[in-house]
């Protein structure tokens, strides 16, 4: 076990300084756009072209990561192996080439639709561009994270960020000081990374349609792409119901918050990349269920406080923004509690992936996208921003413990369902509380209360016995 841990430990430490490194270069770059770009209107612009691009992604990978993940550490040949990723990416590039095909054909009805304007198509056709590169960079970093090549992932891909981040700065600085020079400047730092890579590139991009292999990794992904639509709509079409009872101010302040919520995926992305090579090797071991629930609460407590943290620094944090971006920090806690389900139903979700049930996740994922929605039509009429903020985090709580529940029927962990509850359930009710006081100026010793309080009814349910007998 010391040894598995041991690995997993190795690994994430290296891809959190991954992702500490790609999100401070974000932090830095985002402040930029907005100083250069200057409207709040225009970075809604932006979000939304990053929203819609975010769901083609879905329709692209269409759920054969998970089914690589499973087909890879399947098979030991090398051959076989490549065969496997041959066929994922074949299937990926011809899923952007028909979306390329639709945005040619329809490209201004479709700008005019998702944006209000048919003047933004140039953006969406840039955009596209960069998805086809990337969609090739993603699959080769994927492979070098299987075969656990950890430096040369984190190196790669840090890398691409300070590509961006470079390019982009030249570009608003002395070339195109717009929304088309940031997304050309992406374009242009992806292209330069697919060269990086190019030796593995070469061998990955040769076609290969062979119907037996694509039929499994079809048949195992499937399930898995009404999930990835519900992500979506989940995630993001919190922005349309903004756009549609609000402003484009709405969005890009919306938008904002999300950009700095992600900072939570500091403490998360490094254990998520590196947990389904992880856990999947482990997938035979007797010890694994013992080791699950260690990590399972060990996590929950981890996120739970860097949530905690977060919102108690954010009005500091939110100072490297302009003025009137500034009142985006009281959103950015309670949506970081939403990045954070989102990180960790991936893990407690196990014992479905190891039984191939995959189609639960979309069922969880699909009640958890209507209640989203219908909660969307509810409170954004009403409260705006907090509206979507609400849909946002009771769509994710339903979602995990639906999961949850199914990956403990198919195998089963030790881990307590109830106490993870009321660990999520105090997590909210600390991070509103610590929101309020900011918001209404309150003593900042309330704030010290809050974090006490969360302290106290944690140990009271004794998180650190999480272990359980089975009924």
């Amino acid at each position: 076990m010391f040894s598995q841990l041991k690995r997993l430990g190795a690994d994430s430490l290296l891809y959190a300084f991954m992702n500490v490194g790609t999100k401070l270069i974000a932090f830095i770059l985002f402040p930029l756009y907005a100083y250069y770009i200057g409207d709040t209107a225009k970075i809604g612009i932006l979000q939304l072209v990053d929203t819609n691009v975010s769901m083609l992604t879905f329709l692209v990978i269409f759920g054969t990561d998970s089914a690589l993940a499973y087909y890879y550490f399947e098979y030991k040949d090398k051959e076989t192996r490549e065969k496997y990723v041959r066929s994922v990416m074949t299937f990926r590039l011809s899923v952007v080439f028909l979306l390329v095909i639709a945005f040619l054909i329809g490209g201004d009805w479709l700008s005019s639709l998702l944006l209000g304007s048919s003047g933004y198509t140039d953006l969406f056709y840039i955009a596209l561009g960069t998805l086809c590169l990337d969609t090739i960079v993603t699959l080769v970093l994927t492979i070098l994270r299987y075969e656990f090549q950890t430096k040369k992932v984190v190196f790669t891909t840090v890398a691409k960020m300070l590509l961006i981040a470079i390019v982009s700065v030249l570009f608003l600085m002395f070339i195109w000081d717009s929304l088309d020079g940031i997304l050309v400047a992406r374009l242009i730092s992806v292209g330069i990374i697919v060269l990086v890579l190019i030796k593995p590139v070469k061998i990955y991009l040769r076609p290969l349609f062979e119907w037996g292999i694509l039929k499994k990794i079809l048949v195992y992904a499937a399930p898995l792409v009404p999930a990835s639509l519900a992500f979506w709509v989940i995630a993001n079409a919190n922005n349309y119901f903004l756009k549609a009872y609000g402003t484009l101010s709405d969005v890009g302040l919306y938008g904002t918050a999300i950009k700095f919520a992600t900072f939570i995926t500091l403490l998360t992305s490094g254990i998520q990349l590196a947990w389904r090579p992880f856990s999947m090797s482990l997938k035979d071991k007797d010890s694994s269920p013992k080791l699950f629930a260690t990590l399972y609460a060990a996590f929950l407590l981890v996120g739970s406080l860097g949530v905690l943290l977060l919102a108690t620094a954010m009005p500091w944090i939110i100072l490297v923004m302009p003025e009137e971006f500034r009142i985006a920090f009281q959103y950015v806690a309670p949506i970081a509690i939403a990045t954070f389900l989102n990180f960790y139903y991936m893990i407690v979700s196990t014992g479905i992936f190891y039984t191939k049930q995959t189609k639960h996740i979309s069922i969880a994922f699909g009640i958890a996208a209507v209640i989203s929605v219908i909660l969307n039509f509810i409170f954004v009429p009403v409260f705006s921003i907090w509206g979507t903020v609400i849909s946002y985090i009771v769509a994710y709580c339903v979602a995990l413990f639906l999961v949850f529940r199914k990956s403990q029927k198919l195998y089963y962990v030790p881990f307590s369902g109830f106490k993870m509850a009321w660990t999520i359930f105090w997590l909210i009710a600390a991070t509103v509380s610590i929101v309020y006081i900011q918001v209404k100026d309150l003593n900042n010793w309330s704030i010290a209360g809050v974090w006490i309080g969360f302290i106290v009814l944690i140990l009271l349910v004794r998180m650190d016995k999480y272990f359980v007998k089975r009924k």
